[in-house]
């Protein structure tokens, strides 16, 4: 998933805000995040290359020590131990590695293909971007609407009014992430555009995705608490 896992965060702070939306948007995507760092350590080559050939169905990565099962037993450990030191708070900590598994959960139904630990494991997880990619979307699209249902649902109990202008910012943003996603499903930018082969140093696939996903954290941890009104007297 590239949305959905946002909308979890959004959840979190709601209930948390002491945990800060920057912590939990971090831990929603650490998985992703970690395979960034390890595609440059060698570790989680992904290919394409070229962003511009790059689809859904047609990246390839083993996520050996980012996504895999046994190291997610690390991971979530890790972010519990970082929510509660720095936060001082238990509740903060539990709820950071909730994300980090919720992250593992929703891969499962949408996203690409996990195992045990290495790929002559078993698989723990669909697989459907590389099986069925528009189901994948379309899971994923349900998943994002109901999470952002609920959040928006919860701010009315709680008397929290947003603007229209704020509500569209952030509906908005995972709009265009669900687009995104089907624009580039099943045909490369370089197909739908007919763009040319080149090389300018700049139009790789992981800079491009660490581009994405850093915006869109940096866009969310400004929009949601920004603009955010007080309780009604």
């Amino acid at each position: 998933m590239l949305a959905g896992h946002y909308t979890t965060a959004l959840v979190a702070y709601q209930k948390y805000p002491k945990g800060t939306l920057l912590f939990f948007l971090i831990a929603s995507q650490l998985q992703d995040l970690l395979w960034f760092t390890f595609h440059y350590l060698g570790l989680e080559l992904t290919e394409p290359s070229d962003v511009f050939n790059t689809t859904l169905s047609n990246m390839a990565v083993n996520m050996l020590y980012s996504h895999d099962l046994i190291p997610l037993i690390f991971w979530v450990s890790l972010v519990f131990l970082f929510g509660k030191v720095i936060f001082k708070d238990t509740k903060i900590g539990l709820v950071g590695a909730v994300l980090v598994l919720g992250h593992f959960v929703l891969d499962f139904f949408s996203g690409h293909p996990h195992h045990i630990f290495g790929l002559e494991t078993n698989n723990v997880g669909l697989g459907l971007y590389a099986t069925n990619v528009f189901l994948a979307i379309g899971i994923e699209a349900v998943a994002t609407v109901a999470m952002l249902w609920y959040f928006f649902k919860q701010e009315a109990k709680n008397g929290i009014q947003r603007t229209s202008k704020n509500k569209a910012s952030i509906i908005g943003l995972f709009i265009f992430g669900i687009v995104f996603m089907l624009s580039i499903a099943t045909t490369s930018f370089r197909q739908l555009l007919n763009i040319p082969e080149f090389d300018l140093g700049f139009n790789s696939s992981v800079p491009t995705l660490i581009l994405t996903y850093i915006g869109m954290i940096l866009y969310l941890n400004y929009i949601v608490p920004k603009f955010k009104i007080e309780k009604k007297v």
